[in-house]
């Protein structure tokens, strides 16, 4: 029973934004062992993310950002109800994900929304470089695997490393709060000015 102690169930729900029985559950599983309690709510927040990722979407909020008054941004996230629109840990996804697009750049919202077109011009360069280093055959697909990874990263927004936080992507930061906030929440649409920009 100490393996769940009111102050370990308290500490973990703290730095998880789990419930109270999902933490004691997770600490039971772990034996008492945190950073093995926090890795099972965060497949089991992964799971739970996944299935509410079919749910419908038609509240949320339209969140604006000015950068130095040359960059601007805005962006609408969606929710599933008003209460999860009215609360702060949203409100502060929807100013996160704005100020990370005035910065990041992103051409694209996820992967399918790149068009073919962009993909096979990206994945023919990359073969022409390879080419000209000489590259083994048998290693080509997983340079050309690598290479798109890093260019996903570079033009999508759920690739993105989040800004305030390299180590989460845009897209686990946003899987984290439908775990926490327990409603799907979709990056709908968004639009980047920059100070002089032609197009």
């Amino acid at each position: 029973m100490s393996n769940t102690k009111v102050e370990n169930i308290k500490n973990l729900r703290d730095k998880t934004g789990a419930g109270m029985m999902d933490a004691k559950s997770a600490l039971e599983r772990a034996k008492g062992d945190e950073r093995k309690a926090i890795e099972i709510l965060r497949v089991k927040g992964q799971i739970r993310a996944n299935k509410k990722s079919q749910r419908e979407t038609k509240n949320g909020l339209i969140e604006t950002y000015l950068h130095s008054g040359k960059i601007g941004v805005i962006v609408e996230v969606n929710c599933e109800t008003d209460f999860v629109e009215r609360t702060d840990e949203f409100k502060e996804l929807a100013h996160d994900l704005a100020m990370h697009i005035a910065a990041a750049s992103p051409e694209y919202i996820t992967r399918a929304e790149v068009p073919k077109s962009e993909v096979d011009k990206e994945k023919k360069i990359i073969k022409k470089e390879l080419a000209l280093l000489g590259k083994p055959k048998e290693q080509l697909d997983k340079i050309i695997e690598g290479k798109m990874t890093k260019y996903y990263r570079e033009v999508c927004l759920m690739d993105q490393p989040f800004v305030k936080d390299p180590g989460v992507t845009i897209e686990k930061l946003v899987n984290q709060k439908i775990a926490k906030l327990g409603e799907n929440i979709v990056i709908s649409r968004y639009a980047r000015f920059e100070l002089g920009e032609t197009n």
